[in-house]
Formats: structure tokens, C-alpha cells, sequence
């Protein structure tokens, strides 16, 4: 195999997808209209100043008005959520008809029963090639620990198995 082979974007989902992640809905409320996108690149990266990130693809038609918002809400979907997430990603669709969701008064919105939410302003964007990474800044969050989280591995959501 030449590495030129192994660099092809099919090859690049299936090893960086051999890399169990969490799911995210990032969402907010601008000029009225409830917007959101799914992300599975979310990462926390710093305790002070509390930092978390999310990697946005270019050619995303959402983020360019999801930016707009002043606050905006990360729900780290639980494992009962899979259907609030391919809801969330489909496009052409009202994304949050029948979602239960909270709005915080700087628009920021939260999925209801998800294993953890964030209100964060958006503090930095950072191209990295056909995504630009995105850091925002957390002002209140919160988590169930009794909700377990939807994990999305080999291109399949999956759920954490309690060894318990």
C-alpha cells in the first residue's frame, strides 16, 4: 500500500472512525428561527478559561447563521437520542419539530434529557482544512450521570455496554 493509497477519504472515515466519540447537537435560536447541527468532533480543551470545541465542515448551510447567535447550546446526546440526532442532521427538514428543548435568554438551545449540556459563546474559529475548528467558551453547564451517552463508532451510533 502506497501512503497516497491510504490517504484516500474513504480510508481517512474508516480509520478516523475506528475512534469512539460522543454526539453533539449544537444549536441556537437567531432571529427567531431554532437552528442546529450534529457534531461527533466535540472535545473539551481547557478548565481555565473553560473551553470546549467542535469542528465544523465548510460546507456546512447551517453554521454560517448558527454563528450569528450570541450564545449557543451544546447537548451531548443520551443513548435513548439516536432519532434527535439523524432528525438534527437531515437536511430540508424543520429539524426541532417535536423536540423537547429549553431556550436560555441569550438564545442558546439544550436538548431535554440529554446526558450533558453547555451554554457557550463562540470564542475563536480556527481554519483546519475543509473544517475550521471552533472554540467556545462554556458559561453554565450541567450533567445527568444516570444518562448514559449515544457513541457514534465504525460509521454506527452505538451504546456504552455498563460492565457494572
Amino acid at each position: 500500500m502506497t501512503m497516497q493509497s491510504a490517504l484516500e477519504p474513504t480510508r481517512l472515515r474508516q480509520v478516523f472512525g475506528s475512534f469512539p466519540t460522543g454526539v453533539t447537537v449544537v444549536a441556537a435560536e437567531v432571529d427567531g428561527v431554532p437552528l442546529g447541527l450534529a457534531a461527533s468532533s466535540f472535545v473539551s480543551v481547557s478548565l481555565d478559561p473553560p473551553l470546549v470545541s467542535v469542528c465544523v465542515a465548510h460546507t456546512s448551510g447551517t453554521w454560517p447563521r448558527l454563528r450569528q447567535a450570541a450564545r449557543v447550546g451544546v447537548s451531548v446526546l443520551g443513548a435513548h437520542q439516536e432519532q434527535i440526532c439523524r432528525r438534527v442532521s437531515a437536511r430540508g427538514a424543520d429539524r426541532f419539530a417535536g423536540l423537547t428543548r429549553r431556550t436560555s435568554p441569550d438564545g442558546a438551545i439544550v436538548i431535554e434529557e440529554a446526558s450533558a449540556w453547555l451554554d457557550c459563546a463562540i470564542e475563536q474559529e480556527i481554519p483546519a482544512g475543509d473544517h475550521d475548528i471552533v472554540l467556545l467558551r462554556v458559561h453554565d453547564l450541567d450533567a445527568d450521570p444516570l444518562t448514559a451517552p449515544l457513541v457514534f463508532h465504525g460509521s454506527r451510533y452505538r451504546r456504552l455496554h455498563s460492565g457494572d
